[in-house]
């Protein structure tokens, strides 16, 4: 059989150091088991030049920094530069595979030159990216013009939630989509080996932690994932456990407003611990924790919620359907109400250690069946090769 050709565009390229899209693409290529499938990866760069990783070929991509337009024009670089060596290299029936909606308004000039290479066009839609609280009302407004025509132009919609799928075909009927759903995928985690269980022990000492005396956050520092719902109910309770949240915490309006609104900086039991880019020592951590608190609420499958249900023993999530959806009856869930997660948090924290060990053996179960890595890599080289 020939060769494959699957073009990645929308990561910041690999080894992954970075958030989901970074680590999907790492997992795709690390485990491939098809052999035919060759791998062609976009990555950001300061220079422009080629390099190999797992047997995939990364290029790189110079983007100059011209603030939140450099996504946009990275994406759009990325795609000639695609289109150029399909057409170079006389490659046939190759696939150009876009993470996320941003380069919407050029999507017919470019599908156009990619139909007279028999090229197809997947997008992942990723999530409601339009309603983000970060954006202004125009940015806003051309992140959903933007999906508009990644749906219209696209030959097939991969989405990673059942629910954006839901959304994708109802919001953009009149198009009449071609979806499909494959998920995100998580790792359940191993023993911690020795080494790995000093570093987290070590951490934890730095900002005076115990292990099971910590309930843990880990996402981005922004509106839409509620932080001051989590802080204002978390300190509303009497628990002697701290609440760690690991973000890239910028002290800016949203952090000035979530102080004047909480006061957490009186309340000696929260914490903002920065960020952790080590992923065995974020495993370490979310491992020892006593519970996960998940506030997310705009997105698909969100790749912190997975790696909480396969480590964290409790799962404390916002009830949005993107998350019972991924969770099931491996969680718990809160609402935005006032006392929702205050009781939630009292609740849980009676609990014996054989109700902690049913819950966390369903989450970790949910995880095996439904979200392994080796599932999802089957089921996109089963895609890519139809």
């Amino acid at each position: 059989m020939k060769n494959k050709n699957i073009f990645i565009i929308g990561s910041k390229g690999i080894p992954a150091k970075y958030g989901g899209f970074e680590t999907f693409v790492e997992r795709l290529v690390e485990r491939k088991e098809r052999a035919e499938i060759q791998y062609h990866i976009a990555c950001m760069g300061n220079e422009e030049k080629d390099f190999t990783y797992h047997k995939a070929r990364c290029f790189q991509v110079k983007v100059p920094n011209i603030g939140p337009a450099k996504a946009v024009l990275y994406d759009l670089l990325a795609l000639q530069k695609s289109i150029a060596y399909i057409k170079q290299n006389k490659i046939e029936n190759a696939i150009v595979y876009i993470l996320a909606c941003r380069i919407g308004p050029f999507a017919w000039y470019y599908k156009n030159k990619m139909r007279r290479l028999h090229c197809e066009l997947y997008v992942n839609p990723d999530g409601h990216e339009w309603l983000r609280g970060k954006w202004n009302w125009a940015i806003k407004k051309y992140w959903k013009i933007s999906e508009k025509y990644m749906i219209k132009n696209a030959d097939l919609i991969i989405c990673d939630s059942i629910n954006i799928e839901q959304y994708i075909m109802t919001e953009y009927k009149k198009f009449k989509p071609n979806t499909t759903y494959i998920s995100y995928g998580a790792d359940l985690p191993e023993v911690l080996t020795e080494s790995n269980h000093v570093e987290v022990k070590e951490w934890l000492a730095k900002r005076e932690l115990a292990e099971d005396e910590y309930y843990l956050v880990v996402g981005r520092f922004v509106p839409e994932n509620n932080y001051e719902a989590m802080i204002r109910e978390f300190m509303a309770t009497d628990t002697k456990k701290k609440l760690v949240m690991i973000t890239n915490l910028e002290k800016n309006k949203f952090y000035e407003k979530l102080q004047n609104h909480t006061n957490f900086n009186k309340d000696d039991r929260v914490l903002f611990a920065g960020t952790v880019y080590n992923q065995e020592l974020l495993l370490s951590i979310r491992k020892m924790a006593f519970g996960y608190i998940h506030g997310h609420e705009v997105g698909g499958t969100n790749p912190s919620l997975l790696e909480a249900l396969a480590s964290t023993q409790l799962n404390l999530l916002l009830d949005v359907g993107f998350n019972r959806e991924v969770a099931e009856d491996g969680a718990f869930y809160w609402n935005k109400k006032d006392g929702s997660l205050k009781r939630l948090i009292t609740i849980v924290e009676d609990f014996e250690k054989e109700e902690i060990a049913k819950i966390a053996e369903r989450a970790k179960d949910r995880i095996a069946k439904k979200y392994s890595w080796e599932k999802i890599v089957g089921e996109y080289e089963k895609l890519f090769l139809r």
